[in-house]
């Protein structure tokens, strides 16, 4: 059963780009003001992002890593091979190592992005070379697409979202956490 509000939410996922309510959406349906605002936002990040859709989709697994938020990782990786992320940077941000063979753009986007969650900043050289790369929205588009799925990947990681069935664990526990 849904209220009028959660049922307006509902209908809003519907008819955005996700089409369907699913991951972290049942959980935050219980504040639906709050449903709703990740909602949008997430539509923004996600598919109208300044980033592009591969270095979105590694920033995205970058935070589901430093959360150990399986069923992110489960989703987003499969999105991020998709929009042609190589498996190997994949596999090494699943063992919270530095990726090999990255081009200047992962790099970029890689450094950025574990710079943040791991420092709870960037450097000045880091800053500068995502401005020039990506400009002030860019930056801001990478600041809060992390930010978005750490909300995520909390919500998800304390409700408990499972897997779906058969799909095996997809990240081990770090010891100690790379990415801090």
């Amino acid at each position: 059963e849904r209220t009028p509000e959660q049922q307006k939410v509902v209908d809003n996922i519907m008819a955005g780009p996700r089409g369907s309510v699913r991951g972290p959406f049942a959980a935050l349906m219980r504040s639906p003001v709050v449903a709703d605002g990740v909602q949008s936002l997430g539509a923004y990040l996600r598919f109208k992002s300044s980033i592009p859709p591969a270095l979105n989709e590694l920033a995205i697994c970058i935070t589901a890593r430093d959360w150990t938020a399986q069923y992110e990782w489960y989703a987003h990786a499969r999105l991020a091979l998709q929009a042609g992320l190589p498996q190997a940077i994949l596999d090494a941000v699943a063992e919270g190592v530095e990726p090999p063979n990255m081009d200047a753009d992962q790099r970029l986007v890689w450094t950025f992005c574990t710079e943040m969650h791991r420092d709870r900043g960037v450097s000045d050289v880091t800053y500068t070379a995502a401005k020039a790369r990506f400009g002030e929205q860019g930056i801001v588009d990478l600041i809060a697409v992390s930010g978005y799925y750490t909300l995520v990947g909390m919500t998800l990681n304390i409700s408990r979202v499972p897997l779906p069935e058969g799909v095996p664990t997809p990240l081990k526990p770090l010891k100690p956490l790379a990415c801090r």
